[in-house]
């Protein structure tokens, strides 16, 4: 079925001074508008057409010949749950049940903020970082250009883009730096929180 480009959950300059207007308006309006576009075009008149597009990332993954649909879909979901992942005057520790698990699985809160950040900054090339839910733990993962975590049988609960495109305008190379202000300043732990109850 087709898919919607789903509005921001927020202004442009909502999350200024991290990521910038200019940023969301160009990412948004025109990288994962043109993914929903390819997406909707490549599968209207397959047999994938009445599919939901999560059950249409998990069917093409690795299906060679379906590499397009593959890549513009788990792009435009992979977009849509990063601007969730996102909230002004976000970041900082957790609270609810994503810190208690954060303390069990993970071994607290500094040692998510460093697994986090190393598997952002080791992502070579355009990827992604996520936190996910594996078989009842969380774990923190990575993964090249469109793969998420639906692809490999892991619940999402979290991502961050490191494609360029997310941050160059405003970061230029210093991905570090963005990983930071994500970490520190846009995290939205609420979508986490609701994500870890869903699932």
């Amino acid at each position: 079925m087709p898919y919607e480009l789903p509005p921001l959950p927020y202004d442009y300059n909502a999350l200024d001074p991290y990521i910038s207007a200019k940023t969301l308006e160009f990412h948004h309006d025109k990288h994962h508008a043109a993914y929903v576009t390819n997406y909707n075009n490549l599968i209207k008149d397959s047999d994938l057409a009445d599919k939901s597009i999560e059950e249409v990332i998990k069917a093409t993954y690795n299906d060679s010949s379906k590499s397009g649909i593959f890549n513009n879909g788990a792009q435009a979901w992979n977009h849509s749950f990063f601007w969730n992942s996102l909230k002004p005057g976000g970041g900082g520790a957790p609270t609810g049940a994503v810190a208690e698990k954060i303390d069990a699985d993970l071994g607290g809160y500094d040692k998510f903020k460093e697994e986090f950040k190393k598997a952002a900054t080791t992502q070579f090339g355009s990827g992604w970082a996520w936190l996910v839910l594996d078989n009842g733990t969380l774990k923190i993962v990575n993964s090249p250009n469109a793969v998420n975590p639906l692809a490999l049988g892991h619940t999402p609960l979290l991502t961050l883009d490191v494609w360029e495109h997310a941050y160059y305008l405003d970061y230029q190379n210093k991905r570090p730096d963005f990983i930071d202000a994500f970490i520190n300043n846009l995290l939205n732990w609420d979508f986490v929180n609701q994500n870890l109850t869903a699932a």
